[in-house]
């Protein structure tokens, strides 16, 4: 009852129990710790001087009250079930003040459609404005007609958790009774600023689809999308509404969603398939076909070893004989697989970054004194575990060309930062070892090979 915006068709809860008007401290401390089954939290939003908060109704523990507050746009009080409270404090953080209309959401000035389009730049949904919005207020809600007599304010314990939410028929004349309490409250938002819906050609009737429509739209069987609905999958948006007892979702929402599941790995791996009969990437495919014709070749294509089909030679010491014929087909592929001169390039360029980040990042270690002209030392030198691990990788496979690229590695090390080879060596060899998972025994054997020889004098 104490919300500055309403929720079109929800009824007005009795929320006096709960202290809203003495802070976020004061509303967790209702339900944190005071017993099984209750909890509270509240997190102050820097950006915003705000704060959102959320807690244990404490005569319904299945109840459970979520505020956010904002000071120049009031505040919303939610009542809701008590184990969503603590996914809408999330999604609550930054800048999504509202949320209407299955996942439409308002910032304060403008509306946007629900995210579904990762940014891995922002790591953060894409916002995408909804197409001419237009905010719709307490003021433009209220109708002259309507009579706040014929309506009442719900207690909690007339609300049922487990229930679907209950529509209020005549809201307008709830509206006009919360309306009528608003005015007499202290700190209340005055009506005009009180954001009660939002109006978009999106949502308009001509451009709400249903289950069949959107699944076409996926790509996907009416059936299946309806499978995914009844399991909660949470990459199938909220519908925008419900006509006739059915889940309508906007076109844009809907376009969006597709969108996004060709954006998803499921939908990159379909696109990159590029309809391979076991629905593999075009270079797994390249690699299947390449062995089989390998296989073939070996098993059908040699006489020799074709004959040993025959029952009598049916035995284990031909069938692992042919098996390790298979099996050094694949092992002498490898550069097929993964070509040598492209990985070799990728590793080498990948140290040398680490090496770069570690330099610039670790100042205190360049302003060291040097000990010689000549010597300097370079401890503070480091490779991150991926990089680490695919060089260890590397030497396990390939070690010829991992010879060769650390070689690269060494002089190029040389070159940019006067480091010397026996610091980079020493570095690599202790990396590939802790975070690559090379042996010792190898490592050293490896970068024995590698160590600069003694000069004489």
């Amino acid at each position: 009852m104490s919300t500055d915006h309403p929720v079109p068709g929800l009824p007005f809860v009795d929320d006096s129990h709960i202290p809203l008007d003495e802070g976020p401290e004061a509303i967790e401390a209702v339900g944190r710790n005071q017993g099984e089954g209750m909890w509270g939290r509240y997190d102050p939003h820097r950006a915003s001087g705000g704060w959102r908060a959320f807690t244990t109704d404490p005569l319904d523990n299945s109840l459970g009250w979520s505020v956010r507050y904002h000071p120049e746009h009031g505040r919303t009080v939610l009542l809701m079930k008590d184990d969503d409270t603590s996914p809408l404090h999330s999604t609550w953080d930054g800048e999504r003040l509202l949320f209407r209309a299955g996942g439409y959401w308002f910032d304060g000035a403008a509306w946007f459609r629900p995210g579904q389009v990762w940014d891995p730049v922002e790591e953060d949904y894409e916002k995408r404005r909804a197409r001419a919005a237009v905010t719709v207020s307490a003021v433009d809600m209220l109708d002259r007609r309507a009579d706040a007599a014929r309506a009442s304010v719900v207690t909690v314990a007339e609300i049922d958790a487990e229930a679907p939410a209950p529509v209020v028929e005549n809201w307008g004349d709830h509206l006009a009774l919360w309306a009528a309490h608003q005015a007499e409250r202290d700190g209340a938002l005055p009506l005009e600023r009180c954001v009660v819906d939002l109006a978009t050609p999106e949502l308009s009737g001509a451009q709400l689809i249903g289950v069949p429509e959107m699944a076409e739209l996926g790509g996907i069987t009416a059936s299946t999308l309806r499978a995914y609905i009844s399991r909660g999958n949470s990459e199938v948006p909220q519908p925008q509404a419900l006509v006739g007892g059915r889940d309508q979702w906007a076109r844009a929402v809907a376009d969006d969603w597709v969108e996004a599941r060709q954006r998803s790995h499921e939908g990159v791996r379909a696109t990159m398939s590029a309809g391979d009969r076991d629905q593999l990437s075009r270079g797994a495919a390249e690699v299947r076909d390449h062995f089989a014709a390998d296989f073939h070749g070996t098993l059908w294509g040699r006489p020799d070893v074709r004959k040993r089909w025959i029952l009598r030679a049916r035995n284990e010491d031909s069938v692992r004989e042919i098996a390790d014929a298979l099996a050094w087909n694949v092992a002498s592929s490898l550069d097929r697989v993964l070509p040598t001169h492209l990985l070799g390039h990728t590793v080498e360029n990948a140290v040398l970054h680490d090496f770069a980040e570690a330099i610039d990042l670790n100042r205190e270690v360049q302003a060291r004194p040097k000990k010689s002209a000549k010597t300097k030392d370079w401890l503070h030198l480091w490779v991150s575990r991926p990089v680490a691990g695919m060089l260890a990788w590397f030497i396990r496979h390939h070690p010829e060309s991992a010879h060769y690229y650390i070689g690269e590695i060494t002089r190029e090390s040389h070159t940019r930062w006067d480091i010397p080879a026996k610091d980079t060596l020493s570095t690599l060899r202790q990396y590939v070892i802790t975070e690559g998972n090379l042996s010792v025994e190898d490592a050293e054997s490896f970068f024995a090979l590698l160590t600069p020889p003694e000069k004489n004098d």
